[in-house]
């Protein structure tokens, strides 16, 4: 998919020369998503998420200066304790034959499983608007993917 032309007002964040790389921020990934016309709010933590069919997605800054983004998918389907082997084994499989998302199999407190994927981008240097839309992009659409695997696994329930 193209990205799409960037405007913004004069201090707006996708403001100034598009091929001019600036920090990774909050406000920028969210002029991103919104100028994509995804609907996305922020936690409590800030950090914003957005739900796409019944799989949520989350936009994080990590590292000590919020200089990684990260694009966090977390499956709906939920499964039992027992299913678990197998997810290792599709999260294997999944991460042998793709390069994103990783997968990875999360328990929570409850017992239930979920597969997760991560898109995960080191912007120390900075980020112009079109390259931080290009991987937002390949973060949901990635995960989307995954989302759909993972729906047609045996067992899993959406809750």
């Amino acid at each position: 998919m193209a990205s799409p032309e960037f405007e913004d007002g004069p201090d707006g964040p996708l403001a100034g020369h598009p091929q001019a790389l600036r920090p990774l921020t909050g406000e920028l990934i969210a002029a991103v998503l919104v100028n994509r016309g995804y609907t996305v709010a922020a936690d409590g933590d800030g950090d914003l998420v957005g739900r796409w069919e019944d799989s949520l997605i989350w936009f994080f800054r990590r590292g000590a200066a919020g200089e990684l983004l990260q694009v966090r998918t977390v499956t709906a389907p939920r499964f039992g304790i027992e299913h678990v082997p197998a997810l290792y084994a599709f999260c294997n499989g999944w991460n042998h034959d793709r390069l994103w998302p990783k997968a990875f199999v999360h328990v929570a407190d409850d017992g239930l499983a979920q597969i997760c994927g991560e898109v995960t981008t080191d912007l120390e240097r900075g980020v112009t608007p079109h390259q931080l839309d290009q991987l937002i992009d390949c973060g949901i659409v990635t995960g989307c993917q995954l989302a759909t695997a993972v729906g047609a696994l045996p067992g899993g329930s959406v809750r």
